[in-house]
């Protein structure tokens, strides 16, 4: 049988399911999650890799309208990511009604004429089957009024693993011949500190409400492993656009801060495999999210 490859683009609306799917898929913790729109900032790859096959997935932000230079760099992220790739997946999550939004990626996807065009419905496990079977069917007529056919329809949950199989098969066979690009125990090619910079902010935001999540950013400033080699010192800042925000993020005496630290410390632990000292703080940028400067300073536009 001959080894079979795929670049996999996963697009959708923010809150679609995007970043658990790819999680799933991958078996891995690649891409943060939080319950917050647009916590994807970046096209992040996960590889699943088999002896008969390597798919390299890359979970996007959720396409949106823009309102700040930010959202204006995270729509182009989706729609380079939407070219030089091999198959689409379309995140419609079963627990909404099918909009403008979605109708606006798939007319996205069907001038990509060399593509193929998965939709997965997502969360299935939240709605019964009537209802699932109501979102199929309108599924089905997005891709009609997009001018364009499905070549999968897959309902999945990415909570209880259901499906999730199936879609692999369906990837693969959906796929070229072709080799394997990355070394097979290779789960992602994501940057150590991008890594580590993502796990502080998903911790960072996990309690917040309102627009302070939208607001948070975090740069690793340092990252030295101590000479016996047994634990890693981590400076990082926590980045936010007021002063009010960062009374929020520091909280009495410091606890909200110490309780980011201590989260975000076992989950970066578990990628270095070693101990870590994570020094966190809390600096303003204000506006960062209008400012091309302090978007290219963090990384979000290439020079």
């Amino acid at each position: 049988m001959p080894h079979k490859s795929a670049f996999i683009s996963i697009v959708g609306r923010p809150n679609t399911g995007k970043s658990t799917l790819l999680n799933t898929l991958v078996g891995k913790k690649i891409s943060i999650t939080s319950h917050h729109p647009n916590t994807t900032r970046l096209a992040i790859r996960g590889i699943l890799t088999d002896k008969d096959y390597q798919l390299i997935f890359i979970d996007t932000p959720g396409l949106h309208k823009a309102k700040t230079a930010l959202g204006t760099t995270l729509n182009q992220v989706v729609d380079s990511s939407i070219k030089d790739v091999d198959i689409v997946i379309v995140c419609l999550p079963a627990i909404e009604s099918i909009g403008s939004g979605d109708l606006y990626i798939a007319r996205q996807i069907s001038a990509q004429s060399s593509i193929k065009r998965i939709c997965v419905i997502t969360m299935v496990d939240m709605v019964n089957k009537q209802d699932l079977a109501k979102q199929l069917i309108s599924a089905q007529d997005l891709a009609n009024k997009a001018g364009f056919s499905w070549d999968e329809i897959v309902p999945v949950s990415a909570f209880t693993d259901e499906q999730i199989q199936l879609l692999i098969d369906l990837l693969v066979k959906h796929a070229e011949n072709g080799p394997a690009f990355y070394p097979s125990d290779m789960f992602s090619d994501q940057d150590k500190l991008i890594s580590i910079a993502e796990l502080i902010r998903e911790s960072a935001i996990s309690n917040l409400r309102e627009e302070v999540p939208h607001s948070v950013a975090v740069e690793v400033d340092d990252l030295q492993e101590r000479p016996d080699g047994k634990l890693v010192d981590i400076h990082a800042s926590i980045i936010v656009e007021r002063d009010s925000q960062k009374a929020i993020l520091i909280g009495k005496r410091g606890s909200n801060l110490k309780d980011i630290g201590t989260n975000a410390r076992n989950e970066i632990e578990n990628i270095l495999g070693k101990k870590v000292y994570l020094a966190l703080h809390v600096k303003v940028i204000e506006n960062w999210q209008k400012d091309s400067k302090a978007l290219q300073k963090l990384g979000f536009i290439q020079n």
